[in-house]
């Protein structure tokens, strides 16, 4: 079976390198460069620390190499997306559309066609049940990335390979330590791929300016300062917002008058709903519900270990969740992810609204 390997010079895609060697494949190794460009052109998310890497295991397991662009269609598709979405006021997911565009969707057009399989690092494995075949959960709860490849559909879903699913962190650490790979301790990479080295928030100023406004108390309507621009805030969010006698947490926008509506508290109520409504839901793989009405789910509306309990309801071409708890956070843009009442298969996902 011939492999295409997503190798990017951390830890966990270094050592899918070693698992498929163990399993007795000999995949080709392939470096996406994916990034902004600096005043010069170059791209930033290269790095020769990332390349030594590969590099190095292409070198150690006797293995061929490849190093291809596609920056412009990370610019075109994941880039555009982050900056229009943050436009309008939605708070935007572009790991998702990363893993959806470019490493399972425009890296198989170019290169991934000519392989059975395309390995990749994340922590997340398949499931086959009654010849369907369903992304799920990985053994390692904490670093499960199902939530990130909720956007990717059937098709994708039957060529990827999780090599590294059924292992711990501490394990795949564990690993490339004993191997002697030069990413065992490495730290995780933290934010977006195509920053490079620039903050979030000089990424958005480059693009949208700075416009001030007023921050005002959801309760009272007082006004408590301003702000550069809601594009530089999310629902949900505690810092950065220059308050004092806080903590202060962003609970609504309004765009059309730039204005901030916070509220006060470590818990506040305001924070909090249990109805989210998903638009342009899809399944990754049909779950077999019929013509449905309601069904009992677990779910996520962010990257987190915990999963809550809801009921996902159908009405008209929306999908609903009804949530068991109260929970909070809920922003327009990011996406509410469905998984099995056992928290164990990833059914898909759709953009919350």
């Amino acid at each position: 079976m011939e492999i295409a390997a997503l190798v990017s010079g951390g830890v966990d895609s270094s050592v899918i390198v070693y698992n498929l060697k163990e399993m007795g494949y000999n995949p080709t190794l392939f470096y996406i460069k994916i990034g902004m460009e600096d005043e010069a052109g170059n791209i930033q998310c290269t790095t020769e620390d990332d390349l030594f890497v590969v590099q190095f295991l292409a070198k150690k397991y006797g293995l061929k190499m490849e190093e291809v662009s596609l920056h412009e269609e990370y610019w075109d598709n994941v880039v555009a997306y982050t900056i229009e979405s943050v436009k309008r006021g939605l708070t935007p997911n572009p790991d998702m559309m990363c893993n959806r565009w470019i490493k399972f969707g425009y890296f198989e057009q170019k290169w991934g066609k000519e392989f059975d399989k395309i390995a990749s690092g994340h922590y997340a494995t398949t499931t086959n049940i009654e010849e369907q075949l369903y992304l799920s959960t990985a053994k390692d709860r904490v670093k499960d990335q199902t939530y990130f490849l909720a956007q990717i559909n059937s098709l994708q879903l039957s060529k990827l390979m999780f090599p590294i699913g059924h292992l711990l962190k501490s394990e795949v650490r564990q690993i490339a330590t004993s191997e002697n790979l030069p990413s065992a301790t490495r730290k995780d990479s933290q934010g977006i791929c195509f920053l490079g080295k620039i903050q979030y928030n000089d990424f958005i100023k480059r693009y949208l300016g700075v416009k001030k406004g007023k921050i005002i108390e959801f309760e009272t309507g007082k006004i408590l300062g301003e702000h550069d621009g809601y594009w530089f805030h999310t629902i949900g969010q505690r810092k950065g917002l220059r308050l004092s006698g806080g903590p202060w947490f962003v609970i609504q926008k309004n765009i059309e008058e730039n204005i901030l509506f916070v509220s006060c508290g470590y818990d506040p109520a305001t924070q909090y709903g249990d109805v989210i409504n998903l638009s342009g839901f899809q399944f990754i793989t049909d779950p077999n519900w019929g013509d449905f009405e309601e069904q009992e789910i677990q779910f996520k509306i962010r990257h987190t270990p915990d999963f809550t309990p809801g009921i996902l309801k159908r009405i008209g071409d929306i999908y609903r969740i009804e949530s068991k708890e109260k929970v909070s956070g809920i922003a327009a843009g990011q996406f509410g992810v469905i998984y099995d009442r056992e928290k164990r298969l990833c059914f898909g996902s759709g953009v919350i609204v």
